[in-house]
């Protein structure tokens, strides 16, 4: 009776992380969606939601104390319990990146971007897409799926990488627009981070359905991740 209580009870915690995933999600492609249009309210909108983000983290944070604390959890449940707390704060963190997205648009005020947003709204879709499927797996403990999804960070990476190439361009060509090519380098470097985060989540997964923990990036990942942080 107490396993199945338990296992109810993971159930609930796990649907709640996917709702937690869902609003960061939606912020993350709202906060540049907003952006791309110059769109203050709906900016204003994401930096208020992000305070909902932040206690359904806590929430789910106090369920999983509750569970540990109550239902004499095993070694793969204490996995899971430990693994999950990590995540929701990774999800949390991803929020915030989406807030800071949203701050940039606010604090820009009537400034013009400096140009049409196209690899950043496509960073955001991959990033989002990257966490929609990691969140999958960690709900299946699916290793496979979790060793695959952050090999896709190297088209992230990419996307990156042409946007700082484009933007450099602009502060040669006219250094006066710094300020405006710097807002834009925040906003890519943020959606960069959450596709980092998500390469978390799915070591996370493998650890809980395998009690084996390893970082998926190579030390060559490693290096170039450091030189935009």
């Amino acid at each position: 009776m107490i396993r199945k209580t338990f296992e109810s009870e993971i159930q609930q915690v796990k649907d709640e992380v996917i709702l937690l995933g869902s609003m960061v999600e939606q912020a993350i492609v709202g906060s540049v969606e907003a952006l791309k249009k110059r769109d203050i309210k709906a900016a204003e909108q994401i930096i208020a939601a992000d305070k909902e983000i932040n206690k359904k983290r806590f929430a789910i944070e106090n369920q999983l104390m509750i569970l540990s604390a109550t239902q004499q959890p095993m070694a793969h449940d204490l996995r899971l319990l430990a693994s999950t707390m990590e995540i929701i704060s990774e999800l949390e963190r991803m929020g915030d990146y989406a807030k800071g997205i949203a701050n940039i648009n606010v604090r820009m005020g009537a400034e013009k971007l400096l140009k049409p947003l196209i690899d950043i709204p496509r960073m955001a879709e991959k990033g989002v897409s990257m966490l929609h499927r990691a969140l999958t797996a960690f709900v299946n403990e699916d290793v496979e799926a979790a060793k695959a999804i952050p090999l896709e960070d190297d088209e992230v990476d990419a996307l990156y990488n042409q946007i700082y190439r484009e933007l450099m361009i602009f502060v040669i060509e006219d250094p006066k627009n710094i300020e405006r090519v710097n807002w834009l380098l925040w906003v890519a470097h943020n959606l960069e981070r959450v596709a980092d985060r998500v390469t978390n989540i799915c070591e996370r997964t493998i650890f809980i359905a395998t009690g084996s923990f390893s970082e998926i990036k190579d030390s060559d990942d490693e290096f170039w991740k450091n030189q935009k942080q």
